[in-house]
């Protein structure tokens, strides 16, 4: 259970790694988007991005079947980027399939990576932790099992929230035993960033018409730290679809645990725009430009209407605050417009550009050599 887990070796470029590197080319001191193509056999989903100590931590699942961590100096590079195997479960466990939505998350003071995962069968997917062993997001983890509560329900897309001294785990789950529909998102507090401690408690669910457009759910929260407040960003409608958008929670004080806690944005924050190629845009991550100026949503979208899970490609692009300290994410960028680089980026000669390379699992007693 707490088995120790080896980054592993490179191999040579596929062409999905070439088509990598194309994304996000442009002139020096713009990108444009998307940063990460789409990738066999479900896009490129989901992005978790940190910026921590000059560079550019980007996690994702590949393949659904394991978890990898890149590094770049300039968040264009994420795609182009080696990507370190950080995790490759053993075949056969409750967690060994269906490998999704990594948050490479810091949390008092050590690196988690809060997945979610399968035996294979969607309906057993559960929540999961990896903690670092070192201070760098791309070395060893030890696998630290399930987070649950009492219940013992699907879950997906966890993530660790701090307020005011607490620490509380949010994620996307059902109801009751094999729900399907509808996602809710559920809020329980920590001891520990490992362990979920009390009962689980409902503060949001698809009760809105473009919250339930192909499905009705919620999904994919991301915290995001502000002047006015703590606020959680959420997915909501069916991520296969066109109509998928974020929407936005704000908490309002008071009891964390409690939904009437959490004020909800009756409309979309952040939506498609099929004139400029973007459809189903939705489960960010947030992160800070270089200098820490800047705040800036790293999202994933499709390029053409019905493109589906398979044609999700990552973008990303600045966002500012209203006067009265609310996130203002405006509209997606369309596909292929230049977006000037994060503030404080590297220079292209200085930052310098890595080939992508996959990743193939070694034994521990190899990595170890």
């Amino acid at each position: 259970m707490h088995a120790k887990l080896h980054p592993s070796s490179r191999r040579r470029q596929t062409a999905a790694d070439k088509a990598a590197q194309r994304a996000g080319h442009a002139s020096p001191g713009h990108f444009t988007n998307p940063i990460v193509a789409a990738a066999v056999p479900a896009g490129s989903a989901d992005p978790s991005v940190v910026h921590v100590n000059g560079h550019y931590y980007y996690c994702r699942s590949v393949g659904d079947r394991f978890l990898g961590v890149a590094r770049a100096e300039r968040l264009q590079d994420i795609g182009r980027a080696e990507m370190v195997n950080v995790f490759e479960p053993e075949v056969g466990t409750p967690w060994s399939c269906e490998i999704w939505a990594p948050e490479l998350q810091f949390v008092r003071g050590r690196w988690y990576i809060y997945f979610a995962a399968s035996d294979g069968d969607n309906r057993n997917h559960r929540m999961y932790a990896l903690e670092a062993v070192t201070d760098d997001p791309q070395g060893e983890y030890v696998f630290r099992g399930q987070l649950t509560d009492a219940t013992n329900r699907w879950a997906i897309d966890g993530i660790a929230v701090e307020s005011e001294g607490g620490l509380y785990f949010v994620w996307s789950g059902w109801r009751n035993e094999d729900d399907g529909f509808p996602q809710v998102l559920y809020i329980a507090e920590m001891s520990d960033p490992c362990t979920i401690v009390g009962e689980r408690h409902e503060i949001a669910a698809p009760d809105l018409p473009w919250e339930c457009q192909g499905a009705s759910l919620l999904e994919g929260p991301a915290v995001l730290y502000g002047d006015s407040g703590l606020f959680i960003t959420y997915s909501a409608s069916a991520s296969w679809t066109d109509h998928y958008a974020v929407g936005l929670l704000h908490y309002q004080g008071g009891d964390i645990l409690s939904a009437a806690a959490w004020h909800k944005s009756p409309t979309p924050v952040f939506a498609a725009r099929p004139e400029q190629r973007v459809f189903g845009p939705g489960h960010n991550s947030f992160v800070k430009s270089p200098d820490g100026t800047e705040d800036w949503i790293v999202y994933h979208a499709i390029d053409s209407s019905g493109g589906g899970w398979s044609q999700r490609s990552v973008r990303a692009q600045r966002f500012d605050w209203t006067a009265d300290g609310i996130p203002m994410l405006g509209m997606p960028v369309g596909h292929g417009v230049r977006v000037e680089e994060p503030s404080g980026t590297r220079t292209m000669a200085s930052a310098g550009t890595h080939e992508t390379a996959a990743v193939v699992a070694l034994p521990p007693e190899a990595a170890a050599a």
